[in-house]
């Protein structure tokens, strides 16, 4: 594969600001996925004092060819989890905060119970907070996804990640068809909530397989997407296949605008969260 091209080039993390966030979350003992997934923009996120938490510990059950985050021995729930969390958010003085996490296919409900617990805990405490959250799949466990769904966020994003014939390649422990009634699922059950979704260009896909997942996800009303590069966290990895140029992105971007999506991030650097809180201002 061809080094990175000039336009991938993130912004560097300004030592003042991006330490200090740093320095909390280690002081509160909490993940995020800015650092878990290697993500390229911590350096702007964390600048402008914003992070993505991952709650439900640092390993996950799965082990996607394409994501950074640990696979190992899973580690128990931490109970002041949403305690640290409600500090965290206080001491960044945020107004958009994002919750995520590992998938966690060893709990019954697959961790859903703790989102649940975190929404509640911070919407209780903190007044005009809005909330976004990144699920998995849970499965396919309808009353898991409820759970989340009746805990009231803002927003509940699940990624697609690819097209389908790829996901045997970079994502074999997960069902295509499962992540959209995910989607579909938010719309049916939280008809309030915005849904959300996100997809990762260069491990192969052609432009009509895209062009096809974003008319699956419209078909089951999803109302934001984010499109990003796949970038290869180390050599263990899927390889990266291509390097989009930005101009393509715009074409995506224009081409979901005309399908019905009511915000869009799509770009080389783009990622879940990337300036998720835009679509409120």
């Amino acid at each position: 594969m061809e080094r990175k091209p000039k336009w991938l080039k993130a912004s560097p993390l300004t030592v003042s600001k991006g330490m200090k966030v740093n320095k909390i979350l280690k002081d509160l003992n909490l993940n995020t996925v800015c650092n878990e997934a290697n993500c390229p923009n911590i350096g702007e996120c964390f600048s402008r004092k914003t992070a993505t938490f991952m709650i439900l510990g640092r390993i996950c059950s799965r082990n996607c060819k394409f994501c950074n985050v640990i696979n190992g021995n899973l580690e128990k729930i931490d109970p002041v989890e949403h305690i640290n969390i409600l500090e965290a958010v206080k001491k960044l003085n945020l107004k958009h905060v994002v919750i995520t996490s590992v998938t966690r296919d060893d709990l019954i409900d697959g961790g859903a119970g703790q989102f649940s617990l975190v929404i509640k805990f911070l919407k209780n405490n903190i007044k005009n907070i809005t909330i976004e959250v990144l699920i998995p799949d849970f499965q396919g466990k309808v009353d898991c996804l409820r759970k989340v769904i009746l805990a009231s966020p803002q927003i509940i994003g699940h990624n697609i990640e690819t097209v389908p014939r790829l996901y045997d390649l970079v994502r074999s422990e997960s069902e295509y068809k499962r992540s959209i009634e995910v989607i579909k699922g938010i719309k049916t059950y939280g008809k309030n909530i915005l849904s959300k979704s996100g997809i990762m260009l260069g491990l192969g896909e052609n432009e009509d397989e895209l062009i096809r997942v974003m008319e699956d996800l419209r078909y089951v009303s999803c109302d934001i997407l984010t499109i990003g590069q796949y970038l290869q966290p180390t050599k263990k990895h899927f390889p990266v296949k291509e390097y989009v140029k930005p101009e393509v992105f715009d074409k995506y971007k224009e081409y979901g605008i005309k399908l019905g999506f009511k915000h869009i991030e799509s770009g080389p650097l783009v990622r879940s969260s990337y300036y998720a809180d835009k679509i409120f201002e």
